[in-house]
């Protein structure tokens, strides 16, 4: 398990490849506890924004520990954004003003419309992430980076990630193998269909990073 790190007098602290120093944006945290992981690290979540695509009413329907996670991560200083699509969200009031330090999608998925394996599958969860790219790079600043944590086995391996990234002029940085121990109280969560608020397995995996050529 990775612990916090305190980064000498600046008073920095680290979680893995997150400082409290940077400005980070988390996408579709289902249940905010991959945000919330981090603010407690950090013990600040200061320079954090925490979004997901849910309204604030359908994240109390669907996730048992959603509001209180919001609630926690709004007392550590916060910005909690609700119902932010990642194909447009550059355009959102909270968010066409900032740029970013690191921008964090873990685990994307299109949703359970069919098996894995099925190429009309593979091609909406491709969409999806061709367009998280295409948006999160206007909203970096100039060494920032673009973090995609996915599962490395098939079918997820034919996704073609790196590719994806390319069509949006993104240089890979590095692929790092991901532990969730890394990262404590951070609950993946399937986010669809009646079992929402289940954990789902994720086997073998890794943080993609990017950043723009």
């Amino acid at each position: 398990m990775a612990v916090a790190v305190n980064d000498g007098a600046a008073g920095t602290k680290w979680l893995k490849h997150y400082s409290s120093a940077q400005g980070i944006l988390i996408v579709g945290d289902g249940d905010f506890s991959f945000s919330l992981a981090l603010a407690t690290a950090f013990g600040s979540g200061a320079n954090l924004v925490a979004t997901s695509l849910d309204s604030y009413a359908d994240l109390n329907i669907k996730y048992s520990d959603g509001t209180s996670n919001v609630t926690k991560l709004e007392a550590m200083g916060a910005t909690v954004l609700h119902g932010v699509d990642v194909k447009d969200m550059n355009l959102h009031a909270n968010l066409q003003l900032r740029l970013l330090d690191r921008i964090v999608f873990n685990f994307p998925h299109a949703g359970f419309n069919g098996r894995e394996d099925k190429v009309d599958v593979i091609k909406s969860h491709q969409e999806l992430v061709r367009s998280f790219f295409a948006t999160a790079r206007r909203m970096l600043w100039r060494h920032g980076e673009i973090h995609v944590t996915h599962k490395t086995k098939h079918p997820y391996s034919t996704w073609g990630i790196e590719q994806l990234a390319s069509e949006s002029s993104l240089a890979m940085v590095e692929q790092a193998a991901f532990q969730i121990q890394d990262y404590p109280g951070y609950n993946q969560k399937r986010g669809s269909s009646w079992r929402c608020d289940q954990d789902f397995a994720i086997g073998d995996c890794s943080t993609f990073k990017f950043c723009v050529e």
